[in-house]
């Protein structure tokens, strides 16, 4: 079913052109909405996750990779169009001239993502999709179990975020918590440590904190950090240690110190 577009402008391709992110997310409420991701390899790690494409907009000069992501689509429009056509449509330099409009799913449960993990990950209000990416990628590389966002997060399925993160928002188990999350972590039995500039924070290489069975490693916003109404919720505060005058990493870098040192490692 490939479908050559002339330019941009052609009503086809609507929902790649004329859609906000936002707008695609909510498009079927309450039911699940819709999203883009961008290049063939995370497209196929979406599809592999179980992701259902419903269109296809690529450039009409396939290499290998285009040609090699047509074999897992079937009976859904393929639409082609000029590298420079697609350039004016995402405003940059599209990585590898391909974008994948899919479905969402259903969010899991906190009680689903929580089953048998003893490492999570939550980021709590971390506001820029590239940070979001970086931190899953960071949270699936070093073994977390799983990742929470609470509802001031950017979305993981953002295109910014699913890029950043090379596809590993399709390969970790994540959730959105709207209210109450660090009740209902203390309720499954976790024990809580946020990620804070305080002078009462403890070393991260503490050994009390890998010697917990259930350990939730919370990461704050990138400009405030952790609210005082969230600091209040923490059973341990955290700090990496610095030198040379530095005195704080970005979030994405310090995510992947933190999950480094507190995942558990086979």
């Amino acid at each position: 079913m490939i479908i050559k577009i002339k330019d941009i402008e052609d009503e086809r391709v609507d929902v790649y052109r004329n859609l906000r992110e936002r707008e695609l997310s909510h498009i079927y409420e309450p039911d699940p909405g819709l999203f883009i991701v961008e290049s063939p390899k995370i497209i196929e790690r979406a599809l592999t996750a179980g992701y259902q494409p419903v269109s296809v907009l690529m450039d009409e000069k396939m290499n290998d990779e285009h040609l090699a992501l047509l074999a897992h689509l079937k009976n859904i429009p393929v639409y082609v169009t000029s590298y420079k056509e697609l350039t004016k449509l995402t405003g940059y330099t599209l990585t590898k001239g391909a974008m994948c409009l899919m479905q969402r799913q259903k969010l899991l449960s906190l009680e689903e993502l929580l089953q048998n993990a003893k490492r999570i990950a939550v980021m709590d209000n971390v506001e820029n999709p590239t940070n979001v990416g970086a931190i899953m990628r960071s949270a699936a590389a070093m073994n977390m179990d799983g990742v929470i966002l609470t509802n001031g997060c950017a979305d993981p399925l953002y295109r910014r975020a699913s890029r950043v993160s090379m596809g590993t928002v399709f390969q970790i188990k994540w959730t959105i918590v709207h209210t109450g999350l660090y009740e209902k972590l203390h309720d499954y039995q976790f024990k809580i440590a946020g990620l804070a500039l305080k002078d009462d924070a403890i070393d991260i290489r503490n050994k009390q904190l890998n010697q917990e069975e259930k350990l939730a490693v919370v990461l704050g916003n990138e400009g405030d950090g952790l609210s005082d109404e969230s600091l209040q919720a923490m059973d341990y505060k955290v700090i990496i240690p610095m030198h040379h005058g530095v005195d704080s990493l970005n979030v994405a870098g310090a995510s992947a110190v933190a999950f480094y040192q507190l995942a558990h490692h086979e």
